[in-house]
């Protein structure tokens, strides 16, 4: 058992560095910094993204801890704050890698009046700053659609389930969900050869994963959310948020539904998200950005470990 810290002075010397960027590229940009709080009292419903669990002594009620300051930061939307961004912990359960840690760093920020392209093109303005001078790689923007085409010579919308199946099975992995074999042939054969000398964004994933983000109303088969990819991996998640309560209040029940089809842990809907959106969410976008694999990236780590103080195991 070691009490030492995982990152050397100089890792965290430049976290410091990056996050005082971060912090002057918003106030130049005149986006508010807000806090929102960690524990919180509805989960996640997204069958990929696992909420930990909080108990305190002296109540028998179940709280959790964020896995995103999302929610609490469309409350704040809906209240009237305007353009708004966040620097937090949030914890995930069951994430633990070369590029994963129970507990990590996201910035979050929200744009009113922000196309999906706008909010590209700010996250790749970001990214270059905090990565510096050196690396400052230029920005590419590419279709879900071409990205598999590219490397998988497969249509992701037009295949039909054998045909991703056999893709998927070449990699010794197998399902009769379709999104299933999609987010593995993502994460396994194409995610990993996006970015290598660019910030790869890939946009227009398909209606079926489009999370809490809008349909797009020229393509009524892509949802309009992008991803970051720099040197294959993944940094950034973003959205033309949904607007819609009943619309996600369908999606938390197909959640719910896919949940119990897969044996896991059934969860409540967030009725204060819902109840904001039903007061009425302004037009914006949004987008979470992993600061840890950033800051990988920005020093040459090979570990998310190296630019931590003290991983999940040391805590």
């Amino acid at each position: 058992m070691s009490w030492r810290p995982t990152a050397s002075r100089a890792v965290l010397e430049r976290r410091a560095q990056m996050l005082a960027r971060t912090r002057q590229f918003f106030a130049s940009r005149g986006v508010l910094e807000v806090d929102t709080p960690m524990v919180v009292n509805a989960p996640v419903t997204d069958v990929h993204i696992h909420s930990a669990q909080v108990r305190f002594p002296d109540s028998s009620r179940q709280f959790f801890l964020h896995t995103s300051p999302e929610y609490a930061m469309k409350r704040l939307l809906a209240a009237g704050s305007g353009d708004i961004y966040q620097i937090c912990h949030v914890a995930r359960a069951l994430e633990r890698g070369r590029l994963h840690n129970a507990e990590f760093t996201l910035i979050e920020w929200y744009r009113l009046g922000f196309s999906l392209e706008q909010l590209m093109h700010e996250v790749a303005a970001l990214s270059q700053t905090l990565l510096g001078e050196i690396q400052a790689p230029a920005a590419q923007f590419l279709s879900y659609r071409d990205a598999f085409l590219q490397e998988l010579a497969l249509d992701p919308f037009e295949a039909d389930l054998a045909q991703l199946q056999q893709a998927a099975a070449a990699f010794g992995f197998n399902s009769a969900d379709r999104d299933e074999l999609l987010d593995f042939l993502m994460a396994i054969k194409v995610g990993p050869k996006l970015g290598a000398d660019t910030l790869t964004f890939i946009h227009r994933y398909p209606k079926s994963q489009a999370a809490l983000a809008r349909l797009d109303a020229e393509n009524p088969r892509c949802a309009l959310r992008f991803e970051l990819y720099y040197k294959g991996v993944e940094l950034a998640n973003g959205f033309k948020e949904l607007a819609s309560s009943a619309e996600q209040r369908t999606r938390f029940e197909e959640d719910g539904m896919r949940r119990r089809e897969r044996g896991l842990t059934e969860v409540t809907m967030d009725e204060y998200l819902l109840a904001a959106l039903e007061a009425g969410l302004p037009d914006c976008a949004g987008v979470a950005l992993g600061f840890d694999r950033l800051t990988m990236l920005a020093t040459g780590s090979q570990h998310i470990d190296d630019v931590l103080t003290f991983p999940i195991e040391r805590a």
